[in-house]
């Protein structure tokens, strides 16, 4: 309400919209308009009062659907950048906006301002431009994401995007939804796009009344709902290895650690396979040098030429009784496994435990074709990188399996039922 008593309205067409929700928010705030929102239509019953007043259509009413957000989560950009990663863009919060198109109708309300900016056309940005994708990264770890780190080059992308777009053109009739892998995206994500303010900050007096900052940390508190969920917090692949050091070496969470064991384990294959001894010979050698290296550390002084020298205490080979009883139980569990897997197996009903078991003995016939080397190997390829591999896609792994057996299953049944009818 102006002053005087005067009414001031405004028509916001659109106003459901994401743009619009903040432009008619600012503009109660201001307590000198009335505001009216009016769904799009092929026409419009404007009262007599608004039919001088300005009409605010916002850009974009379905902003939600586009918003970088949204992408910014999806298979390409979540895990991949297009580009060099260099490109700066400029971006523009609702609020500012909302908060130009105020600063617009107070120009406007003045003659002198009205000859100035009536039909002029802005930039209106945050005014701090930024990387593009270091947009994307403070959102999607906002978000509970990780960064993406892997760059794929433009000139690989396009022909990947003309084809897809060939493809979507193609079938589109036929349902195929639109695909986010187009030309313009990719040319989007790769490219410069900054601009120029200084004319609205020059005419109607625009300045971002939030910052770029604060504008990221509203957004992603208003998309909680598309963070990332970390229900699980142990894998299978970690607890079946015993959660310690081993799985920590094996998963490659203690990366030096890891390359240390995995040298290690490639140096006795050298010593053991390459060097013509026999096991019992390379063993007993390599047995003497472990012997004569902790005598000669043991006589070495605590210090030479002023550097301390850590000596191994005997405790160090000893087995504790708590390791010892963890041993012995580990040992019983797996004694007692197997005898109840010989029980179950005489009860003659459980087919899946027998069909595991048939899958396990044929495993077993087939390293025993394999000669020691081969299966060294193999085991050491398996130790260090199936169980990494299992843990990074264990849903999908999973879901696998479960789908071959359930198949296997269903054959099963149906042999079954057809054996069956024939008798």
């Amino acid at each position: 309400m102006g002053g005087g008593g005067e009414e001031r309205w405004c028509l916001v067409t659109g106003g459901r919209g994401f743009a619009a929700r903040h432009l008619v928010e600012m503009l109660l705030r201001s307590d000198i308009w009335c505001v009216r929102v009016a769904d799009l239509a092929p026409s419009i019953s404007l009262d007599p009062r608004e039919r001088t007043a300005p009409l605010a259509t916002p850009s974009d009413p379905a902003a939600p659907s586009t918003s970088p957000p949204i992408y910014a989560i999806g298979p390409i950009s979540s895990k991949y950048i297009i580009g060099d990663g260099n490109n700066v863009n400029d971006f523009t919060y609702v609020e500012n906006v909302a908060h130009a198109h105020i600063c617009a109708e107070q120009t406007l309300a003045s003659e002198v301002g009205a000859k100035k900016a009536g039909g002029q056309a802005y930039f209106i940005t945050n005014m701090e431009p930024i990387k593009f994708w270091e947009f994307m990264s403070l959102i999607l770890e906002g978000l509970g994401y990780k960064r993406p780190s892997t760059k794929i080059p433009v000139t690989f992308m396009m022909p990947i995007a003309h084809m897809v777009e060939s493809t979507y053109k193609l079938l589109s009739r036929y349902g195929m939804p639109v695909p986010q892998l187009t030309p313009s995206r990719i040319r989007l994500l790769s490219c410069n796009r900054t601009f120029n303010c200084s004319k609205a900050k020059d005419q109607i007096g625009y300045e971002p009344i939030v910052s770029l900052k604060d504008g990221l940390e509203n957004t992603i508190e208003s998309y909680s709902h598309l963070k990332a969920e970390h229900k699980k917090t142990t894998s299978k692949a970690y607890l079946c290895l015993g959660g310690g050091k081993i799985a920590n070496t094996l998963l490659w969470k203690d990366q030096k650690q890891s390359v240390t064991a995995l040298l290690l384990l490639i140096a006795i294959y050298y010593y053991l396979f390459t060097s013509g001894y026999t096991l019992i010979t390379a063993m007993a050698k390599l047995l003497s040098f472990v012997a004569l290296f902790l005598f000669i550390h043991g006589a070495l002084p605590k210090k030479i030429f002023g550097y301390k020298i850590e000596k191994m205490p005997p405790s160090y080979f000893n087995i504790s009784a708590e390791q010892a009883r963890s041993l012995a139980c580990s040992a019983t569990y797996s004694w007692n496994n197997g005898i109840g897997i010989l029980r179950s197996l005489c009860k003659g009903k459980d087919w899946s435990l027998m069909f595991k078991v048939i899958i396990f003995l044929l495993s077993l016939n087939v390293l025993g074709m394999m000669s020691l080397q081969t299966i060294y190997k193999i085991g050491v390829f398996i130790t260090f990188f199936a169980f990494y591999v299992y843990e990074k896609w264990e849903d999908a792994i999973d879901n696998s399996f479960n789908d071959a057996f359930s198949c296997l299953l269903r054959l099963k049944s149906e042999a079954t039922q057809r054996l069956l009818k024939h008798k």
